[in-house]
């Protein structure tokens, strides 16, 4: 729980996880339940927050039906960009995309209505739901449980979601996250650049003095 993580480590250590998830291991409803009230905590523009929507996947049939949608254009896309990322990372998406069916659970994050145009509208519309999602993340990595987001499906098959799960036209799927117990544990800070190499001050491309 929580109470065993401070947030610090809570916030560094959460990951996208793809290759430990729990493939056999059941989640409880209650739990995933939780997590998604602590989601629904977290900001989102006003007049949206009632927008935010999650659908979650237990049947087998339908999760292998989803996964084959997510499967064809993933592969697409790692054929035409793996070369942009390291070969672990590569390989963990490959693993997850063959397994995928077998997750447990799907949650997919969605928001009725579509957004208004691109820029400051697109960016008030999306800004609602991703707070939530990495809401949502975080409760579940204070559970040890472990997700990662995906959206291969949405280009070009999410009409194909949409029928199969019943979502109506005036309704915008955002991610779709596998959910399951992890494996491990051994979660650590991971990589990045410097807070001095990324960061200016007053005007772009200023150091601190």
């Amino acid at each position: 729980m929580m109470s065993l993580m401070d947030v610090d480590t809570l916030l560094t250590t959460t990951r996208s996880v793809r290759r430990k998830l729990d493939l056999d291991r059941p989640v409880e409803p209650e739990v995933l339940a939780e997590c998604l009230r602590i989601a629904l905590q977290a900001p989102a523009a006003g007049a949206l927050l009632s927008s935010i929507r999650w659908l979650v996947i237990r049947d087998q049939a339908t999760r292998s039906a989803v996964a084959e949608h997510v499967r064809e254009p993933a592969r697409a896309a790692q054929a035409q960009f793996g070369h942009l990322v390291s070969q672990a990372t590569l390989a963990s998406s490959r693993h997850l995309l063959d397994v995928l069916d077998r997750v447990p659970v799907f949650v997919l994050a969605a928001m009725i209505g579509r957004p208004a145009g691109p820029g400051a509208d697109a960016n008030v519309f999306y800004g609602s739901v991703y707070p939530a999602i990495w809401s949502f993340q975080l409760a579940l990595r204070s559970r040890g449980l472990g997700t990662t987001i995906t959206g291969y499906h949405l280009d070009g098959h999410e009409a194909d979601v949409a029928a199969l799960l019943g979502i109506p036209d005036d309704v915008t799927q955002v991610a779709l996250l596998p959910v399951a117990y992890l494996t491990t544990t051994d979660f650590r800070p991971a990589a990045r650049p410097s807070v001095q190499s990324v960061t200016y001050y007053e005007r772009w491309g200023r150091a601190q003095d």
